[in-house]
């Protein structure tokens, strides 16, 4: 099977959407926060590995627990995935921590900023006009 065949993405998404529930509804450690997203699982062609990209909104400590929460969990994991999936070999999963939904939330709040610096700036600038029209 080639990587990037549709097959292989069609089992991409399904292991996705298989961990997020999984992750989600019966993983009950406290360590794992209720915002915590599988951005995207790659599954290699031979289907014995899988990396699982997660994202947690939080701070580093935060993260840290969470990662260690389900590397701890990951046999659990896979005998759950078992139950979810209809293959033969279910894929050992590796977790692996995506900050690209943190780092959208944080530039997010920078362009909220500048634009709001800039808007102050704007409407300053009107308001002297204004004032040396009047004079």
């Amino acid at each position: 099977m080639k990587k990037n065949s549709i097959k292989n993405e069609r089992i991409n998404a399904e292991v996705q959407r298989a961990l997020s529930r999984i992750i989600r509804e019966e993983v009950k450690d406290p360590r794992i926060p209720l915002m915590v997203s599988v951005t995207q699982c790659k599954v290699a062609p031979d289907l014995k590995t899988c990396k699982a990209y997660i994202s947690i909104l939080g701070d580093e400590t935060a993260r840290n627990e969470c990662h260690t929460a389900l590397k701890s969990a990951a046999g659990f994991i896979r005998h759950s995935l078992a139950g979810y999936l209809n293959m033969r070999i279910t894929p050992e999963i590796t977790f692996v921590m995506d900050d690209s939904i943190q780092y959208g939330v944080e530039m997010s709040q920078k362009i909220d900023e500048v634009m709001r610096r800039q808007n102050a700036e704007t409407s300053e600038r009107e308001e002297d006009a204004s004032a040396e029209e009047t004079m």
